[in-house]
């Protein structure tokens, strides 16, 4: 792709970003509490920024409005500081961020690089890539029976065999997940995701998009998902309420954070320490850290 000049400058700025060291993020979306199994992505996303001695970054990804939740944002916020997650900088808002979101978005459309999809979710019921109904087919961009396509990228080869054409604008008009996401690892300079190991497909959609952005993806490490005793995703569950029960029996950060790191295996279990304390422990026993962190290697 050919970035037009105010969008090379962007992408400009996010590699003098990265060439200055270790920029990871942790990107929450406020549709309700954190639960614990999101703290402790978060922690480790911390831990491993810290460790190089790197910047943390905050992004609220709050795009879907239809799932924002009233004070989730706040509840988020208070959350990581009650615990010592310390972040750097403002906090990005990813819809404060939609006219940049949009100027990629046209650049992409104008250079031919993005094509109107009208498939609806039952006809690719079944598929675990998009199968390409409607590449090539020259639809319209216009309403069509009262519902707009979704645009979705002409991926390049190596990625178009393994993840299909992402869709980077939803037929409901909402930036999609894929695009902004991209759009702010390169422009923020991000060098590391630290993230739940259910994002791990989204590598190689968003890698693609790199690609034809001209850039590199950041690396990228997911970390195991916290399950409840029957097995159960924390956030399919209605009890995942985040810090609040703990903090009703009485629990304070220092628990807290003793508790998901020996669920990583950094402690013995009970232990309670805070997280600067968690931070030099990991630094005083590197092997210990380097040897967990590879294991999150994606």
């Amino acid at each position: 792709m050919i970035c037009p000049d105010h969008l090379l400058a962007v992408l400009s700025r996010g590699e003098a970003l990265r060439s200055t060291g270790y920029r990871g993020r942790f990107a929450p979306t406020p549709s309700g509490p954190l639960h614990l199994g999101n703290l402790r992505t978060a922690l480790l996303s911390w831990l491993q920024a810290r460790w190089h001695q790197g910047q943390w970054l905050l992004r609220i990804d709050d795009l879907d409005t239809p799932r924002v939740q009233p004070g989730a944002t706040e509840s988020a916020l208070n959350d990581l500081q009650w615990l010592g997650l310390h972040w750097d900088g403002p906090a990005i808002v990813q819809s404060q961020r939609q006219g940049l979101y949009g100027s990629f978005l046209s650049a992409l459309r104008r250079q031919g690089l993005v094509y109107a999809c009208r498939c609806s979710r039952r006809q690719l019921t079944g598929f675990t890539r998009y199968p390409g109904t409607c590449r090539g087919r020259d639809l319209s961009w216009g309403l069509k029976d009262g519902r707009l396509p979704a645009w979705r990228l002409t991926v390049p080869e190596p990625y178009a065999s393994s993840c299909g054409d992402p869709v980077l604008r939803r037929a409901d008009g909402f930036v999609a997940y894929h695009l902004a996401t991209v759009v702010d690892e390169l422009s923020l300079g991000i060098t590391e995701v630290v993230r739940g190991k259910d994002l791990a497909p989204a590598c190689l959609p968003q890698q693609a998009l790199a690609a034809v952005l001209g850039q590199t993806a950041p690396a990228y490490r997911h970390v195991p998902l916290l399950l409840a005793d029957d097995g159960m995703k924390l956030s399919k569950r209605e009890r995942a309420r985040g810090l609040t029960p703990l903090k009703q029996q009485g629990w304070g950060p220092d628990r807290v954070v003793g508790h998901l790191a020996a669920s990583l295996d950094l402690v013995p279990a009970e232990t309670a320490l805070s997280a600067l304390e968690l931070l030099d422990h990991v630094r005083r026993q590197p092997e210990l850290w380097q040897n967990r962190i590879q294991l999150l290697h994606s």
